[in-house]
């Protein structure tokens, strides 16, 4: 009955509607068919911009057909029946399928319903969407080579600054940079940056955990087995390879790499034999620098000063001289053959008797440690009444010369020990200068 009515009136107000206006050329309806492509586009466009205010003023905006010719009754009539029928029956349903038609230009009206034969509007234009926070960007790694002068010479060293930003053991300072500790580790006879980095697996544990890592690297002229020269009076001064290494650490530590700089209250140093000496050496002429010290299977500052005397500390062990209040890390083979574990003990007691002199009160404890695969060991710790570790000593059991817990990728390494790498950077980590 609805559409009856609805159907009667319309061929009333044609019957007595005028011939002649704007649109007497072509007939008006809710649905003009579109002569092309632009013309659709066109059409849709001005039926979504239409507002109470122009929808009188716009022929097409009305569902009035006043200005329609009688000639055109038929198919008025059968496009008025279709849409009363499609209004009536279809009401509130939705296609079935998304609509054919090209997409819409883009404008600034807002989104009308769709009627039953306008094609339902798709979202708005991607420049008219919010879009999402992208994901937090992930700086790549990066592992690079360079030189540094010292007294003539050019040094070269290892620099690695790990991928993703924003991990706990880095800090954002106030002007939104990121702040990561930095290890200077020291390499042993025989080996070079890249192949401690390889052996001891530091770089893995750099991304894990946002820290950079510092390979400064001997010369072959210096020393014929790319040794640390730890056992020469020359270079137990600030004046030998100790102040090598810490113009290169304060020199890397001064940089900035792009939203990353270095925290210089914790910077640490590290080492591996030889290379276990010189940092025991460097960190004792340098406390104002380094936060903390490991010890692998080295021995203890002012060992030896002369060749002869080093190769006897080396198979008997030597109590060295008295070290600075720092912090200090100890790994050592019970089977090492090449540096008698004596010296892995020496170093320890050295650094307790520094920090007990400074006034800290130390309470021992020991743990014997072991993880199925890898050889047992014993772990004693030294700690303050908070709980915070100052010196801790890591004895392997039935280790040779080599980096506990070691990548097999580099020399000297003994894969099946309890990691050094992670006990060390664990350590690490809990104290800063200051």
């Amino acid at each position: 009955m609805d559409a009856t009515r609805l159907i009667q009136r319309t061929l009333s107000g044609l019957a007595s509607g005028p011939a002649s206006g704007p649109n007497a050329s072509k007939p008006a309806s809710a649905y003009r068919p579109a002569a092309s492509q632009q013309d659709q586009v066109t059409d849709i466009e001005v039926k979504r911009q239409a507002t109470p205010d122009t929808a009188a003023n716009d022929p097409r905006g009305s569902k009035s057909h006043a200005s329609t010719p009688a000639s055109s009754v038929a198919g008025v009539l059968k496009d008025v029946i279709k849409d009363t029928l499609q209004d009536t029956l279809f009401a509130g349903l939705s296609p079935l399928s998304p609509p054919l038609s090209p997409p819409l230009a883009p404008h600034a009206a807002p989104h009308a319903a769709p009627t039953a034969f306008e094609p339902e509007q798709p979202p708005a234009p991607p420049e008219t969407i919010k879009p999402a926070a992208p994901p937090a960007t992930v700086r790549p790694s990066a592992f690079t080579g360079g030189l540094t002068q010292f007294k003539g010479d050019q040094y070269p060293y290892h620099l690695y600054v790990p991928a993703s930003p924003k991990t706990p053991d880095a800090a954002i300072s106030g002007s939104a940079q990121i702040r990561m500790p930095l290890i200077v580790m020291l390499h042993g006879c025989k080996q070079n940056a890249l192949d401690f980095a390889n052996g001891t697996a530091m770089n893995t544990l750099a991304d894990q955990h946002q820290v950079m890592v510092l390979y400064p690297e001997q010369l072959s002229k210096a020393n014929s087995g790319r040794c640390w020269n730890w056992f020469e009076p020359t270079h137990q001064t600030r004046s030998g390879e100790p102040g090598m290494i810490a113009a290169l650490t304060r020199k890397v530590a001064a940089a900035s790499y792009g939203d990353v700089q270095i925290d210089t209250d914790r910077i640490y140093i590290a080492g591996l034999s030889a290379g276990g000496a010189m940092a025991a050496v460097t960190a004792g002429l340098y406390p104002e620098l380094f936060a903390a010290m490991g010890v692998h299977s080295g021995l203890p500052a002012g060992a030896a000063t002369n060749m002869l005397a080093a190769f006897s500390a080396m198979r008997r062990g030597s109590e060295g001289q008295a070290a600075s209040a720092m912090p200090t890390i100890v790994f050592h083979g019970s089977a090492d053959k090449t540096v008698h574990p004596d010296n892995g003990d020496n170093v320890t007691e050295a650094a307790l008797a520094a920090l007990n002199a400074s006034g800290l009160e130390l309470e021992k404890s020991e743990q014997a440690v072991r993880t199925k695969g890898e050889r047992a060991a014993q772990r004693t710790t030294w700690r303050d009444a908070s709980g915070k570790p100052y010196a801790e000593h890591w004895s392997v059991q039935a280790a040779p010369h080599a980096w506990s817990g070691g990548d097999a990728s580099g020399s000297y390494t003994d894969p099946d020990g309890p990691s050094a790498s992670e006990a060390m950077l664990g350590f690490f980590l809990q104290h800063k200068r200051g």
